[in-house]
């Protein structure tokens, strides 16, 4: 019954990792971890934390947007700061990203549940080329 029921949905989760739908009101689901997990993502490849606002470079400063970024024109070497054991295997750095991407999709219906998510990353399911993950609130040129 509802009045005998108290669930609270305060915003949890580290800057960086917390997905668009905690800000906005819609609804909380698993896919706030999927995100989480593609953040998490693109910090092992790029090995850097997902905001850096040292770096003094607009497109540089927030990973997600960076990783688009370089996704879109090619140049991942530089997301994977060229290092040589990631850069000798690009097709395998170019799917880590592309999943990445799918899992930070700002609308949650997008993002793959974690079992996709996984069979993606074992090579069991082709991934498809991701679109912007932030169509509405980017500034991803």
């Amino acid at each position: 019954m509802i009045n005998q029921t108290h669930t609270k949905t305060n915003i949890r989760g580290t800057k960086g990792y917390v997905a668009p739908e905690w800000f906005r009101s819609n609804t909380i689901t698993a896919k706030v971890d999927v995100y989480s997990f593609g953040v998490m993502l693109l910090e092992i490849i790029s090995c850097r934390r997902s905001v850096e606002i040292e770096i003094r470079e607009n497109d540089r400063e927030i990973l997600t947007d960076w990783a688009y970024l370089c996704f879109r024109r090619g140049t991942l070497d530089a997301l994977a700061d060229e290092d040589p054991e990631v850069t000798s295997d690009m097709k395998r750095l170019e799917r880590y990203v592309m999943i990445a991407l799918w899992c930070i999709q700002e609308d949650p219906s997008l993002r793959p549940t974690m079992k996709k998510v996984m069979l993606m990353l074992e090579g069991n399911v082709q991934v498809a080329i991701p679109p912007s993950p932030c169509p509405f609130s980017s500034t991803i040129r």
